[in-house]
């Protein structure tokens, strides 16, 4: 047999290219479905708690579900399960194309779509994190890439869809890219460097350890029993909580002030294309100066969004507030899962990231939802967005006294 001495090609890049693809069509996806908000109000009539409530289910049972996938993808082919979720995902979306009832809406956006989900970030995040030790902040930043670019694309391709067809049909042609999408880029991931015969980034020589070893750190039950864990769990509820809030309402509350449907759906894409500034930016930055500075750089932006959202009533104003909002919603969606393997290692990250996520997802389902009943009651979104500055306060408050946990 002959033996060649060329290298092989490191197949990190090709884990990195399937994960971005993953992160922009699940996600983006996932966001675009704010735009249907008014067209599903002037469709059936239905109120906003009630609309708000079906996508709290999905966030919450993607979260919930998450755990799971992160155990199973600590032992299992991410191939297979992202296969799955990618199928069931697109169905729900094309099966929302046929809705025309109320408990349809909570069975194929709260329930199939909150399953799809529950794979996209953790499924990805945490193969990144296995790929790669030295380099993990920069490539988790390039795959949270892919999350800027599908929120970017994804809602304004809904709303001219919406606007030149219709809200039903949208929604199929949202099915078959997530379908098709994710389906094929699931094919590509590999578990780790080993199944490949190969070294994380792309490392040559066998004594070089450049980085924490692939499954270095504490196990599930020790991570479990320390303070920090659940410090960053909450950390990621209120911030999470304050961000969906965004997500979800911005586009009703542009609309409510007589902004277009398109110039409404261009806020979120414009946080899309900006959040892609900070997530690479944030991604390099953790590994030069580490997850816990990068938190809480983020955390002060967000801030300080909030803060100008207060004032913001013209278009320009909403989206100037986009830019600077974007900004830290993609770094703080990038650093969770270093910060992650920064606090407790690689050795359980799938089941620890998993939790971490779902502790998000408690905030982001609880969040939108109370903000649409403070709506409700009220009329205007003046002190739910007042109530996010406080929110964002505490996450910051909750980073300081975060220190890398020890066996």
């Amino acid at each position: 047999m002959i033996r060649s001495d060329k290298p092989q090609r490191f197949y990190g890049a090709t884990i990195v290219a399937a994960c971005f693809t993953i992160q922009g069509i699940g996600v983006g996806s996932f966001i675009a479905c704010g735009v249907f908000f008014p067209s599903l109000l002037d469709a059936f009539g239905w109120s906003r708690t009630l609309i708000s409530g079906a996508s709290s289910m999905a966030f919450l049972l993607m979260g919930f579900l998450g755990i799971l996938m992160g155990a199973l993808n600590d032992r299992f082919a991410p191939r297979i399960l992202m296969t799955v979720t990618g199928v069931i995902l697109g169905s729900s979306y094309l099966l929302l194309s046929q809705m025309n009832a109320v408990w349809q809406l909570y069975l194929f956006f709260g329930l199939m779509t909150g399953i799809g989900l529950s794979g996209i970030d953790v499924i990805a995040l945490t193969t990144t994190s296995r790929w790669f030790t030295a380099r993990r902040g920069v490539m988790t930043g390039l795959v949270k890439v892919g999350t800027g670019a599908g929120q970017l694309v994804m809602p304004l391709l809904a709303g001219v869809c919406i606007t030149r067809l219709d809200w039903r049909s949208a929604y199929g042609i949202i099915g078959l890219i997530v379908l098709v999408s994710i389906v094929s880029a699931g094919q590509l991931l590999r578990r780790d460097p080993a199944q490949m015969g190969q070294r994380p980034d792309g490392r040559i020589d066998p004594h070089d350890v450049t980085g924490p070893g692939v499954e270095s750190g504490l196990s599930l039950a020790e991570a479990l029993r320390g303070r920090p864990f659940w410090m960053l769990g909450a950390l990621n509820l209120l911030a999470v909580a304050s961000m969906f809030v965004v997500l979800v309402h911005i586009v009703p509350h542009a609309s409510d002030l007589g902004i277009p449907t398109i110039q409404a759906a261009g806020i979120l894409s414009t946080i899309g294309g900006i959040s892609m500034i900070g997530r690479l930016s944030v991604g390099v930055a953790i590994d030069r100066i580490g997850s816990r500075k990068c938190m809480q750089i983020c955390l002060v932006i967000l801030i300080a969004s909030f803060i100008w959202l207060q004032m913001a009533r013209d278009v320009w104003m909403l989206y100037s507030f986009a830019a600077i909002y974007g900004i830290a919603h993609g770094g703080i969606f990038t650093v969770i899962s270093p910060i992650t393997a920064e606090l407790f290692g690689i050795r359980s990250h799938g089941a620890l990231f998993g939790i971490v996520a779902f502790s998000g997802t408690v905030g982001g389902a609880a969040g939108p939802v109370l903000a649409g009943l403070a709506f409700d009651m009220t009329g205007s979104y003046r002190l739910i967005f007042m109530a996010l500055i406080g929110l964002a306060a505490v996450s910051l408050l909750l980073t300081l006294p975060l220190r890398p946990a020890r066996p």
